[in-house]
């Protein structure tokens, strides 16, 4: 028997039928997905053990092994030399996004103090919303003792043309936005 998500099950079977109904979709084509979920952490590039750290983080919150990010130019301003590791990325795709979801909305989310729902106005007009996170020590992965808590941003990239159509598809899928 194939393993398949509670999330990905749930979108199959009930948010594409709700999407479809909703926005008059005429091919199933049409009906917005969630194609990737995109983790990023900038990193104080002068301390060695904070890339390390960083990276040991990402891959435990997400499951997969996360990589750094090269500055592509000099910048004298902030000390920056081309090459040098600013950032640490994941990618997640398939089962292992819609994991990652879950975890987020049924157990991350709700472990954040004062909690009142996330910001609805962080779509980039293209469908795309951004969640900024800035306590990694939400996640129960991590340890309780750790070095230096370090923030993060969370992409959810969807198909869907117009932020309506991706605000709606969260929100099936169980994303608390602030009323």
């Amino acid at each position: 028997m194939n393993y398949s998500p509670r999330l990905k099950v749930k979108y199959n079977e009930n948010i594409k039928l709700k999407l479809k109904k909703k926005f008059r979709y005429e091919c199933i084509m049409q009906i917005p997905k969630l194609t990737k979920i995109v983790i990023n952490q900038g990193i104080n590039i002068h301390d060695k053990n904070t890339l390390n750290y960083a990276i040991e983080n990402i891959s435990l919150i997400s499951g997969q092994k996360a990589i750094f990010c090269k500055s592509k130019c000099d910048e004298s301003g902030f000390k920056l030399r081309k090459g040098t590791p600013i950032s640490v990325k994941v990618t997640l795709r398939r089962n292992r996004m819609y994991e990652f979801l879950e975890r987020l909305i049924n157990i991350a989310l709700p472990r954040v103090r004062d909690f009142k729902g996330v910001n609805k106005n962080s779509f980039d007009g293209k469908g795309n919303y951004n969640l900024g996170i800035r306590e990694q020590i939400i996640f129960p992965e991590l340890k309780q003792d750790f070095k230096q808590n370090l923030g993060m941003n969370i992409t959810f990239v969807t198909t869907a043309k117009k932020d309506k159509e991706a605000k709606y598809l969260l929100y099936l899928f169980g994303l608390p936005f602030q009323t």
